[in-house]
């Protein structure tokens, strides 16, 4: 755990933060720019996730099955993953204002799109290219983290993270009754309207910037990521523990509507009383500037710990779910708190850990991405052979080699 300490030291923030970035024309902390970036992170967030409640209207408006319809959300996290690995790396380069600007409108085009898509094929690239362009808290949460004060930087990115979760559960929560109550093409269209519009709104308000600029080139970025993640343990660790967390929750939130609508299982609840459950996700957003708060006074270190320490706990409470609900809802809540302060706590090192923040955090972000799509992955087939104490093996596995994992690779850095 000392690799997060000494990274965490003021000197390391101090060059990491001032020295290697030249400074904006005005402070990206302030108040009113700092919930603008949380208010766009959580539209452009929410995008990823915004056809998977809307599946079961979206098969039967086409003729399909729903199973047939699933690959949609697939195609969204290809699309986000994509989008990582080409345009969040820029941010170190380019000019983060265009950037953000041209993302926003080329996201909300294909959303247009998506809405007026004829048949799945075409809804499906839309979406692809919607989720490709929503990277833009990516680009966001790296400027956020240069230009805080090092004593509340991780209260600022926190901000910006309970923005990102704020997102998702909208997504999966009011999207479902949006759709509902005017159809599923009038979610893409209203998705649409709002990324346009505050993705604009948060591109004229950003500070303008005076770094030298280099021309943007991607795979060059891309090409410089694994040298990247080689040469910093601190970023490695950070990876590797935000991979064990999020690849836990990704196990068992994902296959949750699986428990709660089995007319055979012990809540037999419909998808709309399902989907409400997604309403726990709101301790992310409550828990993540007290988060932050926490990172900036007690250190990162202490936080990773208390994040794995709730989540270990909360995975025998999701197995004692499968018959108690009190036991669900409260496992629902310890790990939302436990990813959320994991977060927190491995973004702001991951970002503080190189003289390359949105290199870095792109690394970061498509590791835990790959965490939580390969316990998901598992997640399904587990639950079919084994049932929901499948699931939770699946997800007791990913804490136990996220934490193992990370402290090796703590220990190898010898910091």
């Amino acid at each position: 755990m000392t690799t997060i300490t000494q990274s965490q030291s003021p000197t390391t923030d101090t060059t990491d933060t001032t020295d290697t970035a030249p400074p904006l024309t005005r402070p990206s902390g302030g108040g009113l720019l700092l919930a603008v970036i949380a208010l766009c992170t959580a539209v452009t967030a929410a995008n990823i996730y915004l056809a998977a409640p809307l599946l079961g209207l979206i098969a039967r408006d086409f003729g399909a099955s729903p199973s047939g319809a699933g690959w949609i959300a697939s195609i969204a996290q290809l699309g986000y993953a994509a989008g990582l690995l080409l345009f969040a790396p820029l941010g170190d380069t380019a000019d983060r204002r265009r950037l953000v600007g041209v993302l926003s409108a080329v996201a909300g085009v294909a959303l247009v799109a998506a809405g007026l898509a004829p048949g799945l094929p075409a809804l499906a690239a839309a979406v692809l290219v919607a989720c490709a362009a929503t990277v833009v808290p990516q680009l966001l949460v790296p400027l956020v983290a240069e230009r805080a004060p090092a004593d509340r930087r991780a209260r600022h990115v926190s901000t910006v993270v309970a923005g990102l979760f704020t997102g998702i559960v909208a997504a999966r929560v009011l999207g479902g009754l949006a759709a509902q109550a005017f159809g599923w093409r009038a979610v893409f269209f209203g998705a649409a309207g709002l990324t346009v519009a505050v993705g604009l709104l948060t591109a004229v308000m950003l500070p303008a910037e005076t770094r030298p600029r280099t021309a943007a080139n991607p795979f060059k970025a891309i090409a410089g990521m694994p040298g990247l993640f080689a040469s910093s343990a601190g970023l490695r660790a950070a990876c590797m523990r935000q991979a064990g967390l999020f690849g836990a929750w990704s196990a068992l939130w994902t296959t949750l509507t699986l428990l709660l609508t089995d007319a055979d299982g012990p809540y037999g609840l419909s998808l709309g009383a399902a989907g409400l459950f997604g309403l726990f996700g709101l301790v992310s957003t409550v828990a993540g500037p007290v988060t932050g708060a926490f990172v900036d006074r007690f250190g990162a270190p202490r936080l990773v710990t208390a994040a794995y320490a709730l989540t270990a706990l909360s995975v025998p409470l999701f197995l004692l779910g499968g018959h108690a609900l009190w036991a669900l809802c409260t496992g629902a809540v310890l790990i939302h708190a436990g990813l959320m302060a994991g977060q927190v706590a491995n973004q702001t090192r991951a970002l503080a850990a190189t003289d390359k923040p949105a290199v870095a955090n792109t690394t970061y972000v498509v590791a835990a991405f790959i965490g939580g799509a390969t316990a998901s992955a598992l997640a399904g087939p587990a639950h079919d052979h084994w049932g929901w104490p499948g699931v939770c093996a699946i997800a007791a596995a990913w804490v136990v080699a996220g934490w193992l994992g990370g402290l090796l690779v703590a220990r190898k850095g010898q910091e």
